[in-house]
């Protein structure tokens, strides 16, 4: 099958090579591009843990900071591996989403151990902070970068012209948005459209495309087994 991946470049290159070895022809075409926020390194103080809603937030973390002690909680695999091979000496992984994460931290660390830490960008809804003040915690948001829209590639419309991609993976809500904006006039009804969650599912307009397919699980694993 050659699939169309949306995501960032660096990200969105490490699945190509995924995709290869499984015998597919993988399109990267990002819709999304991370910009790094400069600062002053990051104040740990009463800092008890990290929160990491993405890889992008580990990637920001470690432009902001040397410190690799501290323990970090990741939303899923892909954040904690990029934490892992940042260094990081203890990195423990919810698996899931942010609510998830929300519902992990109570095994890994008391509400009076210290502060969280969550590192996240511009467009980060604040649900996760919400949800774990719920739970007694204190966070501390730290937006460390912003995710910018970039343009379709050409390569990209040309093949989604011409009708040859099988299908496209959508990792949030607002990729698909995009590329529903900058798809408009390109035909998709022989694409299949795999969506990494139900809420990014629901953006997808009936009878727009061939096929709409969610992962069994809000993560990169499950939505690339909707290939299988």
């Amino acid at each position: 099958m050659r699939v169309l991946i949306t995501r960032p470049r660096e990200d969105g290159a490490a699945i190509a090579v995924r995709l290869t070895t499984l015998g597919h022809e993988p399109l990267v075409a990002p819709l999304l591009e991370p910009r790094w926020f400069a600062g002053a390194p990051l104040d740990f103080a009463g800092i008890a843990a990290i929160l990491a809603t993405s890889a992008n937030g580990v990637r920001a973390l470690v432009r902001r900071t040397e410190r690799r002690d501290v323990p970090l909680f990741a939303v899923g695999p892909q954040t904690a591996q990029e934490a892992r091979e940042a260094g990081f000496a203890r990195v423990e992984n919810a698996d899931g989403d942010a609510a998830t994460l929300a519902a992990a931290v109570p095994r890994w660390l008391t509400a009076n151990a210290g502060a969280l830490l969550h590192v996240c960008g511009v467009q980060s809804a604040g649900n996760l902070a919400s949800a774990l003040a719920a739970r007694g915690y204190a966070v501390r948001r730290e937006i460390l970068y912003a995710v910018d829209a970039v343009p379709l590639t050409p390569e990209a419309r040309e093949a989604l012209l011409a009708g040859t991609v099988d299908a496209a993976l959508f990792f949030s809500p607002r990729s698909a948005r995009l590329f529903l904006e900058q798809a408009a006039d390109l035909p998709l009804h022989r694409l299949a459209a795999l969506c990494i969650s139900p809420a990014t599912a629901a953006v997808l307009p009936p009878g727009r495309f061939a096929a709409a397919r969610t992962a069994g699980a809000p993560n990169q694993d499950a939505l690339l087994a909707l290939l299988a």
